[in-house]
């Protein structure tokens, strides 16, 4: 090859490189999406837990307004609020209590809270018990307690599914609901597919006999 022909295959090199740089740069994979907030209908019962990130808006005062993460006592500071519990509140409770610390400051705050990233045990599902494999499960908008039941590989032979319970915190306080799992597994009774929420447990006790 002469040496003129040689140069003439460099440039041309060099003049595709940044074609291919390109192409390569195309196939790249997209990021992942942000997490998404908990929909309204979950959020009006999620309660906070370490490690959630928490979206705090102070109406009017912008430089209020900020993103926190509950730090692993529970708690999150932020402009003129110091030290504020917020695990186990709802982000409504949790909004009308800055709203009375602030009150203090400012006139008539108006607070609103929203869970941009659930990572929390609050934001599980736990499914312990007579079942294949118990584990906690990642809570999704609209799952049932089948959907949490199929999730663990179903039942037992030694379960017994009719005296199974979605053990719940309601108002600072845990409430117990029955559910007859034998019958909604085997008989299709949908009347028991309940709709669990965030940081339920469902237990599935021992047959027995």
């Amino acid at each position: 090859m002469t040496k003129a022909l040689a140069s003439k295959w460099l440039w041309v090199l060099l003049a595709l490189s940044p074609l291919v740089a390109f192409g390569q740069a195309a196939q790249l994979p997209e990021p992942m999406p942000a997490s998404s907030p908990l929909s309204p209908a979950d959020a009006a019962q999620y309660q906070i837990g370490p490690g959630d990130i928490l979206q705090i808006f102070v109406w009017r005062n912008p430089e209020l307004s900020v993103s926190v993460p509950v730090r692993p006592d529970g708690k999150v500071t932020t402009p003129l609020v110091a030290d504020m519990v917020a695990i186990g509140k709802t982000p409504t409770q949790l909004a009308r209590d800055m709203e009375t610390v602030l009150g203090e400051y400012i006139r008539t705050p108006q607070v609103s809270v929203i869970v941009t990233t659930a990572q929390s045990q609050y934001s599980l599902v736990k499914v312990v018990g007579q079942v294949t494999t118990p584990s906690p499960l990642p809570y999704r908008s609209g799952m049932t307690v089948l959907d949490a039941i199929l999730a663990v590989g179903g039942m037992t032979e030694f379960a017994a599914g009719n005296r199974a319970k979605i053990v719940r915190s309601e108002g600072g306080k845990q409430v117990e609901i029955k559910v007859k799992l034998a019958d909604l597994v085997n008989d299709g009774d949908l009347s028991q597919n309940i709709e669990v929420r965030p940081g339920d447990l469902i237990v599935v006790p021992e047959s027995r006999w």
